[in-house]
């Protein structure tokens, strides 16, 4: 299966260029038929030959499939292609990028535990280690992105894991993943990342120390707004058996003389992921939307090459806008993460930041007036996107969590898409002028 990423994928990719691995990878002719474009198993099951192979399977001594909650062949097409992409050694799709962190924190923490975030996190992210995973008697401890003394300081003898994101949403900070895995690893605890609003395409945080990387494929990975996805890829190198990671390594209490370290060596993170989170919490991906997002992951480097081009534009034009206060995108000089950002993407993707003079309300008329961009709470769509996270993502968030996850109540989050740059720029005009003149005439001025 897909916990190991060589199975499934023709050998004449697996030394391939990203893009076109991004088109290949993970794929085969369909023996049965011959077809080329990625079969759709709709399957629940599937037939056993015999009841000794069924036995089998069910032990994991066996390979075939057993049942979709667990595994697909179309499902595991995209899991190869993104372990791929990723340089990961297996992958597993879920059903959302919520979902793999929730298959990744079921595994990697118990009762008791804690896990170290950095701040700069999606309001989602921060609401589950805040509200669902103490519910578990598994305590976060936020830690601000950049303060690197302050994750050894957070991290004890009952940390699970440490968490932090490429490109901190929505405050686009990117942390010095080498530093970070550096502490994580000295202290005998992995390093989780979110690498949503990277992508692989921009960076592969496997490759700067990270051992577990999970995206939520929704966004850039399918591009179009349709399907809802996540995935969790295991970077196959953290000695889970040194760590008392008893659910990766050793005889696991819910498998018979199953050790996933020793029985599936190049990706027992994945395995364990798979045989413990998706077959218990039921959180698998389905085949269709893993075929789905297999057709936008090959278009994807040509498409993150688009968004970087017309956010930078987007960037410089707010940049020299005389109403608005303030923007931020890992692009700028100006922006305090520039040098990280520089050093570990590849391009500065496809997100700005910005608040208008006119504040906290500004920020919602602009929202309410934009006509090419859409408003609505996603990222990563073709589409250019804008939300106010004040008042939509992060509004469950106190002030001082909104604040410690850098979002200010004037900033407004936008994923540029690939629209003609003229056009995303005539649209952000007319919305800012609205959002001002609005201002203005509430506050009885003409």
């Amino acid at each position: 299966m897909s916990d190991d990423a060589s199975d499934g994928t023709d050998a004449e990719f697996g030394t391939a260029e990203f893009g076109t691995r991004s088109v290949h990878a993970g794929q085969r002719a369909d023996p049965a038929t011959g077809a080329r474009a990625p079969p759709i198993y709709q399957t629940t099951s599937y037939t056993f030959p015999d009841a000794e192979t069924a036995a089998e399977r069910y032990a994991l001594a066996d390979d075939g499939y057993i049942y979709s909650r667990i595994s697909n062949p179309t499902v595991e097409m995209l899991e190869d292609r993104l372990a791929s992409l990723e340089n990961g050694a297996g992958a597993v799709a879920t059903g959302s990028g919520m979902a793999a962190l929730d298959s990744a924190t079921l595994i990697l923490a118990e009762a008791g535990d804690n896990v170290v975030c950095s701040t700069d996190t999606y309001g989602g992210t921060t609401a589950y280690f805040a509200k669902t995973a103490t519910r578990r008697d598994i305590e976060p401890r936020f830690v601000p992105t950049l303060e690197y003394d302050a994750y050894e300081e957070a991290i004890d003898e009952d940390t699970a894991f440490v968490h932090v994101e490429t490109i901190g949403n929505p405050s686009l900070v990117t942390p010095d993943f080498e530093r970070v895995a550096e502490i994580a690893h000295d202290n005998g605890v992995p390093l989780v990342v979110d690498n949503t609003f990277a992508t692989p395409a921009l960076c592969r945080p496997l490759e700067h120390g990270a051992d577990v990387v999970w995206e939520s494929t929704t966004k850039w990975l399918h591009g179009s707004g349709t399907t809802v996805g996540g995935v969790l890829v295991d970077g196959g190198t953290f000695p889970w058996g040194e760590h008392g990671y008893d659910e990766v390594a050793g005889q696991n209490h819910a498998y018979h003389d199953v050790d996933f370290s020793r029985d599936f060596p190049e990706a027992p993170f994945a395995a364990a992921a798979r045989f413990r989170s998706l077959r218990s919490l039921g959180n698998q991906q389905s085949p269709f939307d893993a075929w789905q997002t297999l057709q936008g992951l090959e278009s994807l480097p040509l498409r993150m090459d688009k968004h970087c081009e017309n956010a930078a534009i987007v960037a410089e034009y707010l940049a020299d806008h005389e109403d608005v206060a303030w923007v931020t995108q890992p692009g700028l000089e100006s922006h305090p993460t520039h040098d990280n950002a520089a050093r570990y993407l590849a391009d500065y993707g496809g997100m700005v930041a910005f608040g208008l003079e006119t504040g906290y309300e500004g920020g919602k008329t602009f929202c309410e007036s934009v006509e090419v961009a859409q408003f609505l709470a996603n990222i990563g769509d073709a589409k250019t996107l804008v939300i106010h996270p004040a008042s939509t993502t992060h509004g469950q968030l106190t002030p001082e969590e909104q604040a410690e996850a850098g979002v200010t109540p004037d900033l407004i989050r936008m994923s540029v898409g690939i629209e003609d740059p003229a056009d995303i720029l005539a649209d952000l005009e007319q919305a800012i002028e609205t959002a001002t003149r609005t201002a203005t005439e509430g506050d009885g001025r003409t």
